[in-house]
């Protein structure tokens, strides 16, 4: 699926890439925060040891950054996307729209929604763009 990418999307991507030497793969700017999309294998390097390489892209940028990583199949992403809640499966259903149900520990919902619903809804925005799936409940 093509993504289509704003020039203030396209930028963090590049400054992003400058810092670490990883290219993500899309970028979701949601008010004070920037969502990268990491290529799968990555996420450790893009993170860096204590978490300095995200610290210092986050000085640079002013602003938050969340990585996810991508992954190879609709369930996987989702799963990925969620993290770092445990999600035990995930289910695609596809009668009419595109649904995932996501299997995720209880004491982990929480961490799922995240605070006021951004980790969700970045979920399903990231699932939308990338695997055409239409909503992402949990279960």
């Amino acid at each position: 699926m093509r993504v289509t990418l704003s020039a203030d999307a396209k930028r963090y991507i590049r400054l992003f890439a400058e810092e670490t030497d990883i290219n993500p793969l899309d970028c979701l700017i949601e008010g004070d925060r920037v969502v990268l999309l990491i290529p799968a294998g990555e996420m450790a390097d893009a993170i860096g040891p204590d978490g300095h390489t995200v610290d210092r892209v986050e000085e640079k940028l002013g602003r938050e950054i969340e990585l996810v990583e991508n992954a190879d199949t609709p369930a996987a992403f989702v799963a990925s996307a969620l993290a770092p809640a445990a999600v035990r499966g995930v289910t695609i259903s596809e009668q009419g729209d595109r649904i995932a149900y996501a299997e995720v520990v209880e004491a982990d919902r929480g961490i799922a929604i995240g605070s006021d619903g951004r980790r969700i809804e970045t979920a399903r925005k990231l699932a939308q763009r990338h695997y055409d799936i239409d909503d992402i409940k949990l279960t």
